[in-house]
């Protein structure tokens, strides 16, 4: 049995896009993704399918009402069996990162629900949810894009998904550090040319070329991602080397922080 996903969605056309393309279409054809939707205008009390009311205490937008948003969850639950996790994609969550996307593709079923309008009412967030994640500091429109991202990283990590068993590993954040640079042919492009290293046949010297090249991006681009972080000796100095190549500083030990020895 593969990964077992239920979006609670008002679109769930557009969340089943996602597994009609690339990987994620992949996985669900040889039955490593299980993707499906439940729609809360289908559990409903009236025959207009309402699922939306003015917030108590005025204010502008509709909030989606608790019971359909209930029961649409509640059969989500049942449709995915046994154990299982009920994700809200909200803004107002905490800010998902690889190592959570690599804990949702490793545990129970899921099941993600997705608010439009102002937001669900806040009963089902505390009586239904696990735990709230967000994209960003931003907003959208509704919680289907985000669904959509968390089941594209998840199904990178699911064994067999990708063409490659290495490919999840070498991503960006995999090891805490950013990725390194790529090519590919030809060998020239506009005058530019792939590092001679990558040509050479030398296993090692890659290595350690891609090494020093993710940690080099990481301390220009997210030094956030290094604080704290230990090095060991050869990361230390792989680092160093990219540093003093352009002329900067060695990075600072403190801010970055050292494996003991």
């Amino acid at each position: 049995m593969g990964t077992r996903v239920a979006v609670v969605t008002l679109f769930p056309e557009m969340v089943m896009a996602v597994a009609r393309y690339g990987v994620a279409a992949r996985a669900a054809e040889r039955g490593l993704l299980e993707l499906d939707c439940w729609n809360p205008r289908d559990y409903a009390p009236d025959r207009h399918r309402r699922v939306d009311d003015r917030p108590y205490g005025g204010g502008p937008g509709m909030v989606m009402m608790y019971e359909p948003v209930r029961a649409a969850i509640t059969a989500a639950r049942g449709a995915v069996g046994g154990a299982s996790r009920t994700i809200h994609l909200s803004p107002q969550g905490r800010r998902v990162e690889q190592r959570d996307i690599r804990d949702l593709a490793q545990g129970p079923a899921l099941v993600m629900l997705c608010g439009r309008y102002e937001g669900v009412d806040e009963r089902v967030v505390e009586t239904e949810v696990d735990e709230e994640l967000s994209l960003g500091d931003y907003v959208l429109s509704g919680g289907e894009l985000a669904a959509m991202v968390v089941i594209d990283a998840m199904t990178r990590l699911i064994p067999g998904a990708l063409g490659h068993e290495d490919s999840a590993g070498a991503d960006s954040f995999s090891n805490g550090l950013l990725d390194c640079p790529h090519f590919t042919r030809p060998e020239t492009v506009a005058g530019r040319q792939v590092p001679e290293v990558l040509l050479s046949g030398d296993h090692g010297a890659v290595r350690r070329w891609r090494l020093k090249q993710a940690l080099g991006r990481t301390w220009e681009r997210r030094p956030d991602l290094l604080r704290g972080r230990a090095l060991d000796p050869e990361e230390r100095a792989l680092l160093d080397e990219y540093v003093g190549e352009r002329g900067a500083p060695a990075a600072n030990p403190a801010a970055i922080g050292e494996r003991s020895k």
